[in-house]
């Protein structure tokens, strides 16, 4: 909302201050400042509130408000006096408002750094979490202003302000003065501060995304008069699913005798229905979307599911009109779930919601499924359904314009009839958040996903998010680190998702193989080595084994303490008369059900090839399994990286910590009960889903116990001198591009960090080279740093071990006879490092995912197969230590082929230092350390290049907001 001429010209509008929040109970409501054009809203509102709140905002009875009033209310400078509005439909329901003020409490401007803050809710909207959402914005704003403090005069009876305060997390001080409760607020953000306000956020998301999926009663807007068309086609799905709700169908076409259609009301518009209608799913083409928003809006809809398509997908003219269809809807209080969406679906017995195209309802089960493409939704749908597996929940978003894969983690998190959570995703919007909603929902349920549109670079058609530039090998990694269980495919998705729905987490790697095929039992084998498990002999139970010989064997592989998980193989059996049987699957299927019920929980997988009812049979089990309880340890833990107390070398096995017992409860605090066993046609796909779940299962039990960031970084490094020469390298008025240092201004910081980086000398000709290694000592190394040549040994640009002042002379003359004049390879001396392995380390910061640290080693092979491990910072022990463990090279560092190990404390040391530098220090967007020799005893940084510049905007840590694309 753009201010009036009357606004003070001093100071602009700050449009960065507006902002879609989602309140308590899964509203949206608008935040913005208040201008000169709200006096009217303003004592509207005011009108609204009741004596009693009127009373502990003025401390004396205030009936309403003067012109004198509404003046200093409306007219602000935004920097010493400020005031916030939340709004919904365009009128306020809450203002808050801070004024400066010096010591003695009296108005004030910079310096001065505290305020005096002050809000009002109104009454019907109390308890929805308006004032904390308000709080979160006006101390955001407090910052920006230079506002340390925030001052608040409290009457001691309104204990919904005080609790407000005391809840927010940041340091406070409390006395009693006057008769009223004096309170004082530390502006800056703590870590209980940030920690309520993303607990608050995750609630509040989450029964955004609920109230969609349960509501009382639907209305289905553009319903056709005649059988058929999109409309006509939910209406149909919403009474076959047996919707428990009541539902309505809504067209301005209907004729006025019209009172039913397909057994439900019919009505022109909502307005004639004479009760609030919880969920709109609006079918009816994108030009008439606005005028039905509208309709939902005024009638007190909860929220929208947009099917009509015609948006964002369409192009530039197109994404606008998405935009302002966000933005109607959010000034309504709702939120969408499209546009050009497939629709959603809720099996649970209390709902039965099928609000979407899909003409089948899926059994229900203990899958939730969100996905960004109505295609891929429609294939997931139907795979999941012809393996018996069951829903409890399906989000096909279309363009997710609002609703979108961060706010299904969310819900997933807290919903109790979801036990594994499916994504399809086509683009991140905020890759920064899904990481860290991803690796907190991980912690207590498995999060499978595929990454669409991998390789383009670009975002889907309708998907108007930020696209971030880095490589997809990268938001694997980044995935991994916060738990998700990345595949490739739909189809690894689902085999994976039915494995972790029906079975329990293995303990370890080791598989134990049965079955009556020793072919299949050898590809089983075959597949398990290529996927990095251990797998013991196949058993051949021959093909003339029985179901009880299935049901035998299966109980003996379970009950054996070496094994961590089964896979079951098997053909159709030779009967009595000779000819192979295929119908009895049925039969195979009890006996393998009855071994595990009886057996200590440990995954199980089956592998078949033409028995029929065999895989049916086996998924019977899926939709009655009961839930699977919360693990309370888990769930409480902090939103950090996953860790461990130590990280195996790629020569040892990682040895991890029994996660199974006899019984049906594992050691990671979660109930098992003997569910569906997922039957797989090809052993490749079986082992894939198996191996997954193994390195899941692992990453929970070290998740548990979080990484640290060793105390030494506290002793050996120098932040504020680092801050300061920062400071003085960009200047006054640095350049938004920023600026390369030079080599002794990065070797300077990198110093303030405890990262030593090895000086080396010009050498434009060689008796500056001859000087240089004097002054160095010899041995020395004669190198160029023409970008063309830079680390490429193997075109001759670095020559080592020169010995004495001839060699250097030789070596100088080699050089420019064979690549160039000195000017043009820019030749630099430095003394030679310990002999040891070449890596690099590298730091950069990525606008959406935030910084990265990476890690590899020198030479074009490992350049070339990208072969490079990468986490985000800020980095723990247990991070440091897989990184250098998690690329395919790592046996070189280890002593691979006889080589001595080097060091890698020292290195995991490196990383950390480098990790710290960057996460204190936003300004350093870049920094290579190439190469870094690590030898058996240290490292030696040899060349280190630092980019500087502005810090990019961290939105991860302003207050809660809707992204606006």
């Amino acid at each position: 909302m753009e201010p009036s001429p009357e606004q003070s010209p001093h100071h602009a509008y700050p449009d960065h201050w507006e902002a879609d929040v989602v309140l308590r109970d899964g509203g949206t409501a608008r935040i913005r400042p208040i201008t000169t054009d709200d006096a009217e809203r303003l004592v509207s509102f005011y009108e609204q509130v009741s004596d009693e709140s009127k009373y502990y905002r003025f401390f004396a009875p205030y009936p309403r408000l003067s012109d004198r009033d509404v003046h200093r209310f409306t007219h602000h400078d935004y920097v010493d006096r400020v005031g916030l509005a939340v709004t919904i439909g365009g009128e306020f329901i809450g203002t808050v408002r801070y004024d400066r003020i010096n010591d003695q409490g009296r108005p004030a401007s910079a310096p001065a750094d505290e305020a005096e803050v002050a809000f009002l809710v109104q009454d019907a909207h109390q308890g929805r979490g308006v004032a904390s959402a308000l709080l979160e914005h006006i101390a955001a704003v407090a910052r920006e202003r230079g506002i340390r403090r925030f001052a608040a005069e409290v009457l001691p009876a309104n204990n919904k302000m005080i609790k407000v305060f005391r809840d927010a997390g940041y340091t406070q001080r409390r006395s009693f003065e006057d008769g009223s409760v004096h309170l004082t607020l530390d502006l800056e953000p703590t870590e209980k501060s940030l920690a309520v306000q993303r607990g608050r956020e995750q609630r509040a998301e989450a029964r955004s995304v609920q109230r969609l999926l349960a509501p009382g009663s639907v209305a289905v807007i553009g319903t056709g008069r005649t059988p058929g068309g999109v409309g006509r086609t939910v209406l149909r799905n919403l009474l076959a699913a047996g919707f428990t709700g009541r539902t309505y169908a809504v067209n301005r076409a209907f004729d006025e005798g019209l009172t039913t259609l397909d057994g439900v009301p019919a009505h022109r518009s909502l307005g004639e229905i004479d009760e609030q209608v919880d969920l709109a799913v609006i079918a009816v083409p994108a030009h008439r979307v606005p005028e039905a928003v509208a309709d939902c809006g005024e009638h007190g809809v909860q929220g929208l599911v947009v099917l009509s398509a015609g948006y964002a997908e369409r192009g530039s003219a197109g994404r606008e009109l998405q935009r302002e269809l966000v933005r109607q809807a959010r000034s309504y209080g709702m939120r969408i779930i499209g546009p050009n969406a497939f629709g959603i679906i809720n099996t649970a017995e209390s709902v039965r919601l099928n609000a979407s195209l899909a003409p089948e309802s899926p059994a229900r089960g203990r899958i939730g499924l969100f996905t960004q493409s109505g295609a891929i939704g429609i294939a997931l749908l139907s795979g999941l359904h012809r393996r018996g597996a069951g829903l409890s929940s399906f989000i096909s978003a279309g363009n997710r314009a609002d609703v979108s894969g961060n706010d299904f983690l969310q819900y997933s998190f807290e919903d109790q009839d979801t036990d594994v959570a499916l994504l399809y995703l086509e683009s991140l919007g905020n890759p920064r958040k899904f990481t860290r909603l991803a690796r907190r929902t991980a912690a207590v349920k498995p999060v499978v996903v595929v990454k669409g549109a991998r390789h383009s670079g670009t975002n889907p058609p309708g998907h108007a998010v930020p696209v971030s530039r880095i490589p997809d090998a990268t938001v694997s990694a980044l995935m991994r680190q916060a738990g998700v269980i990345r595949v490739d495919t739909v189809t690894e998705m689902v085999d994976a998702g039915l494995l972790l729905a029906g079975q329990p987490l293995p303990a370890g790697p080791r598989v134990a193989i049965l079955g009556n095929s020793e072919s299949l039992g050898l590809l089983t084998y075959d597949a398990c080595l290529a996927e990095g498990l251990r797998p013991r002999p196949p058993i051949d139970l021959t093909t003339a084994a029985s179901p009880q010989d299935f049901r035998d064997a299966l109980a003996e592989a379970l009950a054996d303490s070496t094994c961590d998980a089964v896979i079951v193989t098997a053909i159709p059996w030779v009967g009595e008369n000779g000819e192979a049987e295929t119908g009895d699957g049925e039969v195979l299927a009890a006996a393998l059900h009855g071994a595990a019920a009886g057996s200590p929980a440990k995954p199980v997988a089956v592998v078949h090839v033409e028995i029929g009812g065999l895989a049916e049979a086996l998924a019977a089990a899926s939709s009655t399994a009961a839930p699977r309880t919360r693990p309370t340890t888990l769930a409480a833990q902090p939103s950090g990286p996953p860790a461990a107390t130590t990280a195996p070398t790629p020569t040892e096995p990682a040895t991890v910590a029994a996660a199974g017992a006899a019984g049906t409860e594992e050691a990671d605090g979660i109930e098992r009960t003997p569910g569906r066993i997922p039957a797989y046609p090809a052993a490749e796909r079986a082992v894939r889903a198996l191996a997954e779940a193994v390195k899941y299962a692992q990453w929970r039990r070290q998740a548990a116990t979080p990484g640290k960031v060793p105390e030494f970084l506290d002793e050996t490094t120098d932040e504020p001198g680092a801050a300061a020469l920062i400071d003085t390298l960009l200047g006054a008025t640095p350049d938004p591009r920023g600026r390369p240092l030079t080599h002794d201004e990065a070797r300077e910081l990198l110093g303030r960090y405890g990262i030593p980086v090895r000086p080396t000398l010009p050498a434009p000709d060689p008796e500056t080279a001859v000087a240089a290694a004097a002054r160095l000592g010899y041995p020395v190394a004669l190198k160029t740093t023409a970008p063309h040549l830079r680390h490429r040994a193997d075109l001759g640009g670095v020559r080592l071990d020169l010995a004495d002042e001839d060699a250097l002379r030789r070596a100088y003359g080699e050089f420019t006879e064979l690549l160039g004049k000195p000017a043009e390879l820019l030749p630099v001396v430095q003394s030679m490092a310990p002999r040891g392995v070449d890596t690099v380390v590298r730091a950069s910061i990525d606008a959406a995912a935030g910084a990265i640290l990476s890690f590899g080693l020198a030479g074009a092979p490992s350049e070339l197969l990208g072969d490079t491990a990468h986490r985000l910072v800020p980095a723990t022990d247990r991070d440091a230590a897989e990184l250098i463990r998690s690329i395919k090279a790592a046996p070189v560092l280890f002593g691979w082929r006889g080589s001595a190990p080097v060091d890698t404390p020292a290195l995991e040391e490196l990383l950390l230092r480098l990790s710290r530098l960057v996460d204190d220090h936003p300004e350093v967007v870049s920094v290579a350390l190439e190469p870094v020799v690590v030898a058996p005893q240290g490292l030696t940084v040899l060349g280190a290049s630092v980019r500087l510049a502005p810090p990019p905007p961290r939105g991860d840590l302003g207050p809660r907001r809707l992204p606006n694309y």
